[in-house]
């Protein structure tokens, strides 16, 4: 009998805010029984080909992806695109153009942190952008925790980076629908990463599926880390109302966070179609 298939299409590497190597990353993956990977960084291709290899190393079926930032209604969303045309030049031109909109708003952060909090801003916002080819507020995160300027990175976001604080910088994303559309042209099944995130009302939650659903897109994420049964109850309730698919994934980044390892997920509910099913 051969074993279950355990697909974790939402993981992160050095090439966005995670911090292990692709290879590395599906090395961990295989370690943890995971049988499907997709390496979904931010805004980057970066290691798609790193993690096909490591994939076939490991006998684990690879799916190439990332997560592209985007705004809706003043939210920041994040959607994931699956299995698409790595050599698409449209795709490549957004994501390079969310990369540079990422670049502008660190410096940006940089400065307030120097002014409103006279703590070494600038400094911090060179070194990430000299080094890091997808500057976050996670890598400026890091630096302040680094710097001692926050106990950790939880700290540092709440203390400093949240709006309201000093180092609060708004950016303005490419629109949800332009994202789909840009990831459909390539070829892409389309997730709306973790949409019990957002700070919606159960009103606009609605109105933004059924906008995304209206754009192409296709599933939602529905077994994720670090949720309990009454979220994984609402999403999959999402999933069933709208006519989505359903994704599963952890959102790993780091292997010191203990709460979301690959392949830490609820199991779908039965009724649901798994996208994996749609993957080739």
């Amino acid at each position: 009998m051969s074993a279950p298939l355990v697909a974790d299409l939402h993981l992160h590497s050095h090439h966005s805010d995670g911090v292990l190597s692709p290879a590395a990353l599906i090395e961990l993956c295989a370690s943890r029984g995971v049988t499907q990977a997709a390496l979904t960084d931010h805004d980057t291709l970066e290691g798609c080909l790193e993690a096909h290899a490591a994939c076939a190393r490991h006998d684990l079926k690879h799916v190439t992806g990332v997560e592209v930032s985007c705004g809706w209604n003043g939210q920041t969303l994040h959607v994931i695109g699956l299995e698409f045309d790595l050599e698409d030049a449209a795709l490549e031109r957004h994501l390079a153009d969310i990369r540079a909109r990422r670049a502008a708003r660190i410096a940006d952060i940089g400065e307030r942190l120097e002014r409103k909090a006279r703590l070494p801003g600038k400094a911090l916002a060179a070194k990430i952008l000299a080094r890091d080819a997808v500057p976050t507020r996670m890598h400026l995160a890091r630096e302040l925790v680094a710097a001692g300027h926050a106990k950790d990175v939880g700290d540092a976001f709440a203390r400093w980076l949240t709006r309201g604080r000093a180092g609060h910088a708004p950016i303005e994303w490419p629109t949800l629908g332009d994202t789909v559309a840009r990831l459909r042209g390539a070829g892409a099944r389309v997730v709306l990463a973790h949409p019990h995130r957002y700070e919606l009302s159960a009103g606009a939650l609605r109105r933004l599926l059924g906008e995304f659903r209206a754009a192409g897109g296709e599933a939602i994420e529905v077994a994720v880390a670090g949720i309990g049964p009454s979220d994984l109850d609402r999403l999959a309730t999402l999933a069933r109302n709208h006519g989505f698919a359903a994704s599963t994934g952890s959102d790993f980044h780091d292997p010191a966070i203990p709460w979301n390892p690959p392949g830490r997920f609820a199991k779908l509910p039965a009724d649901l179609e798994p996208l994996t099913a749609r993957l080739a």
